[in-house]
């Protein structure tokens, strides 16, 4: 197999992997070197569905020891098989780099033999890269194999920027039905090694200026959605217990696309679950910059997130007892509750009101959404002029562009008497009926 086929293969393995991310790194050009890496985002070009696409984002192999229900690559499933070798991956890297393809590698692999081979396979190419002969300075990203040996998952961790673990599936319970092959403590277990040596790095810098960074961009995971039926309460607790516990820069949500037929999963013909994988990274995007908790968005009694709105302006809606808010006056906390109101936005109000007193106006030019802000706000005491809505009338208002997509995809049957399959009660009341004597 040449090495063109290869790439075709193992690149279309790779896509269900999330690397929309800027790098994280900020590492200057060097004489000599080849690439740098920027923090504030390496990502030039994006696919339709979102994701960017200026990394060669590939796999060193799809040929598989584990059998995971949900994955495209498990063992047991009927697909073209290749491996590169070490020599002809970084080459290839080097060569779309050279000409302006890409900016960066996103290197993940099926488990081949067994995690210390895949691991030592992946280190091969990684040092290849960044050794004397390419001296590659650019981004990489790159997923750490569960289960391989701390030594091995170190040596990733020097020679890459950024470093990943799966974790997945959001339950233990999921992990065992659908990946027998993998256990909760094999996937913690590294993300915890890699969360301390990444601690121990930024120590040792500040005390050593010439010492090695491990993984200065910080490490992220993957959770699957939908494969299970895993609330999002589930999911947004557990990303938030990663973030606290293991420093986490990233938890990133993939919608599962079913692609393979088992009494596990959902069937082929159900569609991803887009909107809800939306959802989650708004409300993911709460937890890191806007200071919610996920037992504030979400509950025992309220699992999943309304599909109609924004999770902030659902739980605005569920908690209107703290509005409407005074621009003026409001702490910082306050204003980035607010609908409408970003973290930049909240920043100009706080800087503008030491000045002059602000009006809707002034709002609208510093970036404040006053289509959903003008509910849950007062500027000098007074609420915008000719405001008067009841909330189910604001929820009508505050319906997102997704969420009006979502009531127009709906689709209504109408009832029948005699249609078993809607209503078996129904149909057996109406034979009763049709059937008794008068």
């Amino acid at each position: 197999m040449d090495v063109l086929d290869k790439l075709r293969i193992l690149t279309d393995a790779a896509k269900y992997d999330v690397a929309c991310t800027s790098s994280g790194a900020d590492r200057r050009g060097k004489k000599g070197a080849l690439g740098n890496a920027v923090a504030s985002g390496i990502c030039h070009s994006f696919a339709a569905d979102g994701r960017c696409i200026s990394l060669l984002k590939v796999l060193l192999t799809n040929v598989c020891v584990y059998d995971c229900s949900y994955c495209v690559n498990r063992k047991s499933e009927d697909r073209e098989r290749a491996a590169f070798t070490p020599r002809e991956l970084a080459d290839l890297t080097i060569g779309f780099y050279r000409r302006n393809y890409i900016e960066g590698l996103f290197l993940s692999s099926a488990v081949i033999k067994n995690p210390d081979y895949t691991c030592e396979q992946m280190i091969a190419v990684l040092e290849l890269l960044r050794g004397e002969e390419y001296r590659f300075n650019g981004y990489i990203h790159v997923k750490a194999i569960p289960g391989a040996d701390e030594r091995l998952i170190t040596r990733l961790g020097y020679l890459a920027d950024r470093m990943s673990v799966n974790i997945e599936l959001p339950s233990e319970a999921g992990l065992k039905k659908l990946a027998p092959d993998k256990t909760k403590l094999s996937i913690l277990k590294p993300m915890k090694m890699i969360s301390g040596k990444i601690s121990e790095s930024s120590h040792d810098i500040v005390r050593y200026r010439h010492a090695p960074k491990f993984s200065p961009a910080g490490q992220s995971t993957q959770m699957i959605i939908g494969a299970t039926p895993d609330t999002d309460y589930k999911i947004l607790n557990l990303s938030e217990q990663l973030y606290k516990k293991y420093q986490l820069k990233r938890v990133f949500f993939s919608a599962y696309i079913p692609m393979v037929e088992n009494s596990l999963l959902p069937s082929r013909d159900t569609k991803p679950p887009l909107l809800r994988e939306h959802r989650l990274y708004q409300a993911d995007w709460l937890l890191r910059f806007y200071g919610f908790g996920a037992s504030e968005l979400l509950d025992e009694a309220h699992p999943n997130f309304n599909p109609l709105v924004d999770p902030k302006c659902s739980w605005a809606l569920a908690h209107m007892d703290y509005f409407p808010v005074e621009i003026n006056r409001a702490p910082k906390e306050m204003l980035l509750r607010v609908p409408g109101i970003g973290v930049k936005s909240a920043i100009k109000i706080l800087k503008a009101r030491r000045f002059e007193s602000l009006n809707f106006d002034t709002l609208k030019k510093l970036g404040v959404v006053l289509k959903r802000a003008q509910y849950f706000i007062l500027c000098n005491g007074r609420g915008l002029d000719g405001l008067r809505v009841r909330q189910d009338q604001m929820l009508r208002a505050l319906i997102s562009e997704q969420g009006e997509r979502h009531v127009l995809a709906q689709k209504y049957t109408q009832l029948s008497f005699f249609d078993y399959d809607q209503s078996p009660a129904l149909h057996k009341e109406v034979l009763k009926c049709l059937t008794a004597p008068v």
